[in-house]
């Protein structure tokens, strides 16, 4: 039996496994960076490909490349795009950010994006799959090999975003800074009004000028409960069609 398809509208479809599927925050970023239509992004540590999969739905036209060190990962976000009829824009690339390939247009790319490893290395109790352990972890990469392969794929002016827990607030902006990323905007994302975060968005430029935006915060729920209208709307058509049998 085949890996299971998400279908997240437009006719795009993904395929998912139990080692590589995705989760709220990667849809979160995904829309959080918003690339403008002929951007060049790179998606890092891409997993399953869910951010580069949205962006193709949401008709971005220019290059998409998602990258990730697991080669299964790669493997299955290649047969997503070959679902998808294999456009020519989207872009599977095995490789370790720490040790970028020369066949990519370094310094070229508009957006790039990444949902890491939440967890430093040597905190908390690792998992037995692997995959997990790079996910979840600081295994493979740190906050400073993320910003330093961000800052060396982007163009002058050109936009990091990342996703993280709060508690990796601190660590983030100074990693960023280090790079040269200029910490531009901050987006907390709660469950309700009366909770505390759960999550934060950050964009850096490479760059930029020293000053911070800071929106107001995402909810992910309504008073009722019920899913939130911004949720909804970041959902879309994904919401529409995740019954699809």
């Amino acid at each position: 039996m085949g890996c299971p398809i998400e279908y997240l509208g437009n006719n795009v479809e993904l395929v998912i496994s139990p080692e590589h599927g995705f989760g709220t925050d990667a849809l979160l970023l995904a829309d959080f960076a918003s690339p403008h239509r002929k951007d060049l992004c790179m998606d890092l540590g891409t997993g399953c490909g869910i951010i580069p999969m949205i962006w193709h739905r949401n008709g971005i036209a220019g290059d998409i490349y998602g990258m990730d060190i697991q080669p299964a990962a790669i493997q299955q976000f290649q047969e997503s795009i070959e679902r998808n009829g294999s456009p020519s824009h989207l872009h599977a690339v095995q490789g370790d950010l720490k040790a970028l390939p020369d066949t990519l247009p370094l310094g070229r790319f508009r957006v790039v994006t990444m949902n890491p490893p939440y967890k430093t290395g040597g905190s908390g109790i690792l998992s037995s799959a692997r995959s997990d352990q790079i996910a979840r972890h600081e295994t493979e990469c740190t906050l400073t090999d993320i910003c330093d392969a961000a800052r060396r794929l982007l163009t002058f002016g050109g936009k990091f975003c990342l996703c993280s827990r709060p508690e990796r607030l601190a660590d983030a902006v100074c990693a960023f800074r280090d790079a040269g990323l200029e910490p531009k905007r901050l987006r907390m994302v709660q469950k309700r009004p009366e909770t505390a975060p759960w999550l934060f968005l950050l964009e850096g430029r490479l760059g930029g000028k020293p000053f911070l935006n800071v929106d107001p915060p995402f909810y992910i729920q309504n008073a009722d409960g019920g899913d939130s209208e911004e949720l909804l709307r970041v959902l879309g058509s994904y919401r529409e069609e995740e019954t699809h049998e």
